[in-house]
């Protein structure tokens, strides 16, 4: 099987987890200092990998390019994201807001990177979002989640989080599109870094407990999240259509839900059950290869 194949799932996978990470680390870390450490380390590990296997390293224009897109891609994006929820947001919203990204994604793609979808990828993008919807509707309805005006800051920072994952994806898509995916990693996590160590400094005292969890949290969160997760990623978003790699965000609700079902024993109801279903039609139809790939707009 090729990696073309093998890649969407295998990306899904490994980028559910991340919420799993999350729940461990939120007990043994403040959010900016994990993600600052999680950060220095990646950037630490692909250097070695880049060193080992002799990388070429872009010129300084894409350097800075790089650095760049991962202060949005993967600096702001997670420690909003991290901070809003560790501030009130209520997991099943933060979820609904992060299945907003793929169908921002399709709307903003014609007019930064002239990317447009044919009208069956429009309808699988709407039926991943309705999915998502059906999926956590019960959490939605829960009256823990009814009011949530002591919310409106953190909400208003997941919403920023989730337009600055978009952002970052579609800067990637129209300008990294050649060179070393390796040392643009190893450059995108300096970027990252450059965002959440100031911010750990400033609001935060570097708590982080060193538990045996918290390790491995802190192994898996680089080694399986920012290396390979993020490495697929970059790889998906440079093969095909951004919006198709994109609408993978759909099924990390889902897969993150079965995941809490195998770990914690947590119940599969069943809105979740019948939104997996509309979820996976709907990128089924967002990622078929009879569609056609990238074309460019039209005047």
């Amino acid at each position: 099987m090729s990696l073309d194949r093998l890649a969407p799932a295998v990306f899904v996978l490994l980028w559910s987890t991340g919420w799993v990470v999350a729940k461990y680390a939120s007990l043994h870390s403040e959010p900016f200092t994990f993600l600052s450490i999680r950060y220095a380390l990646s950037a630490a590990a692909f250097l070695a990998l880049c060193l080992v296997v002799q990388a070429q390293w872009p010129s300084r224009g894409t350097a800075l390019r790089a650095v760049y897109s991962g202060f949005f891609l993967h600096g702001f994006y997670l420690a909003g994201l991290w901070w809003a929820i560790a501030n009130g947001v209520p997991a099943g919203i933060s979820g609904i807001i992060a299945a907003l990204q793929p169908l921002l994604t399709a709307m903003a793609a014609p007019f930064l990177i002239g990317e447009r979808l044919q009208q069956a990828q429009k309808l699988g993008l709407a039926l991943g979002f309705i999915g998502i919807a059906i999926a956590i509707s019960p959490k939605l309805l829960d009256p823990a989640t009814a009011d949530l005006t002591h919310a409106a800051l953190p909400l208003a920072i997941n919403l920023v989080a989730m337009a600055s994952v978009t952002y970052g994806t579609l800067y990637q898509k129209k300008y990294l599109q050649s060179g070393d995916l390796r040392t643009i990693a190893t450059l995108q996590y300096i970027g990252a870094l450059i965002l959440t160590l100031p911010l750990s400094l400033i609001f935060e005292h570097q708590h982080f407990d060193g538990a045996a969890q918290a390790y491995g949290a802190l192994a898996w969160s680089v080694f399986g999240l920012s290396m390979g997760g993020v490495g697929l990623l970059l790889y998906l978003i440079r093969r095909g259509q951004v919006s198709r790699a994109a609408s993978l965000i759909y099924l990390m609700p889902p897969a993150v839900a079965l995941e809490a079902f195998i770990a914690f024993g947590e119940p599969l109801t069943l809105p979740l059950i019948v939104g997996t279903v509309v979820v996976v039609t709907g990128v089924y139809l967002t990622n078929r290869k009879a569609f056609s790939e990238h074309r460019p707009a039209e005047a």
